[in-house]
């Protein structure tokens, strides 16, 4: 079989946290491990109402197929949100309603990448968008993330050394939890500016702010091949995989939709119009304040945790929202290592190895902190302590 199959699926690894989420599922284990909502954040009878309202109101085109872009009264709903959040001037024709936002990176990749091209991501990143990416065989280029943002001399350099896309992450990071000040984002900005490269901005998280303020993208609308990627999977349901993209370069949106139809033609329309039903007969930003309470609460007791049971040589990330955040233990310590000794004391978290885009032993870790409750997260956090403990 390995004769048979193509060089960007031979080079691009299985999912880490997929194969890993297996062992974390047994209920004896407490798992840090995904990047799963809280299901009490699942508004299940307003979704059925909608649901029950689709069937009886929309009938055969609920069923039917429909436009590869998505369905338009969706489309004009996500432009005028974030013409509200953010004083765009989107219109429906500016955005790709798609299957989850993965898709928006598998897509971006296709469409922009060839062998050997050049992609700008943070270090560390998204493991998936890694993955994603990798299947077209393209060179990365790594820039460290700091607490501000962007490191701006790496930036330049790998500028400098040739890219068609730059994948930035700017709010409560995944992996990190990290979020870009308002004035890294505006080095970052500048140093992109009057360059010939696809600013990508995955914000997945950004509606999950439970401190500060929100702060104005980096591309948008501000840079001539912006796309900003958002999602309902953190707001309203992972199950519907409904992602979306939205850009100004009209150009640059008729190729993704091309891709698109090559790969299904449309995203799920009957949960298009259920996601719209719900959105128009409820107030969304009143479901958020839910959420975000909830998620504040489960990242204090997570970071109260860390600071009376870890070791002092141990450090972390304190996120102002989002789902995540992230531990760096002293050098030499390999978390991967750590991994299984954990398991073996009932406690699941993510080594850092696969966040990055060149290989290397880590000494870094991803914690989730959405998924469990306070007391939960404390014994799970103590426990994994005393891993730490005994490695160090």
């Amino acid at each position: 079989m390995d004769e048979l199959l193509s060089d960007g699926i031979k080079s691009t690894p299985p999912s880490f946290v997929r194969a890993i989420l297996k062992a974390a599922s047994d209920p004896d284990v407490t798992s840090f491990a995904g990047g799963l909502p809280n299901p009490i954040s699942f508004p299940q009878e307003k979704l059925m109402e909608s649901m029950q309202r689709v069937v009886a109101e929309r009938g055969a085109e609920a069923f039917q197929y429909s436009a590869t872009a998505g369905i338009p009264e969706l489309r004009a709903w996500i432009a005028e949100r974030y013409n509200h959040r953010f004083g765009t001037d989107y219109t429906e024709e500016d955005v790709l309603v798609t299957t989850g936002s993965q898709q928006v990176l598998d897509l971006l990749g296709k469409v922009l990448l060839d062998k050997g091209d050049g992609v700008i991501v943070e270090k560390p990143t998204y493991l998936a968008a890694i993955q994603a990416f990798a299947l077209q065989q393209p060179v990365f280029r790594e820039v460290e993330l700091t607490d501000e943002g962007l490191n701006i001399d790496e930036l330049n350099t790998a500028l400098d050394a040739g890219a068609k896309m730059i994948y930035l992450i700017p709010n409560f990071q995944n992996p990190t939890g990290l979020t870009y000040t308002a004035e890294n984002r505006a080095k970052v900005r500048e140093a992109l500016a009057g360059r010939n490269i696809v600013v990508v901005e995955d914000d997945p998280y950004g509606e999950l702010r439970f401190e500060g303020e929100s702060l104005p993208y980096i591309g948008g609308t501000a840079l001539p091949h912006g796309v900003v990627m958002g999602s309902f999977s953190k707001t309203v349901t992972p199950g519907f995989r409904m992602g979306y993209l939205l850009t100004k370069d009209h150009e640059l949106l008729a190729k993704l939709n091309t891709a698109k139809e090559a790969a299904d033609l449309h995203t799920n329309v009957f949960a298009q119009f259920v996601v719209l039903d719900y959105l128009r007969h409820n107030d969304l930003d009143e479901h958020l304040v839910k959420i975000r309470d909830l998620y504040r609460d489960q990242a204090q007791a997570m970071t109260d945790a860390m600071a009376e049971f870890f070791p002092a040589e141990v450090s972390f990330t304190k996120p102002q929202g989002g789902m995540f955040l992230w531990a760096t233990l002293p050098e030499g310590i390999s978390t991967m290592d750590l991994f299984p000794k954990a398991l073996e004391r009932g406690v699941a978290f993510v080594p850092g190895d696969p966040f990055y885009a060149e290989p290397g032993a880590r000494s870094t870790m991803r914690l989730n902190f959405t998924n469990a409750d306070a007391d939960t997260i404390r014994d799970g956090i103590r426990r994994l302590s005393e891993v730490i403990a005994a490695a160090l």
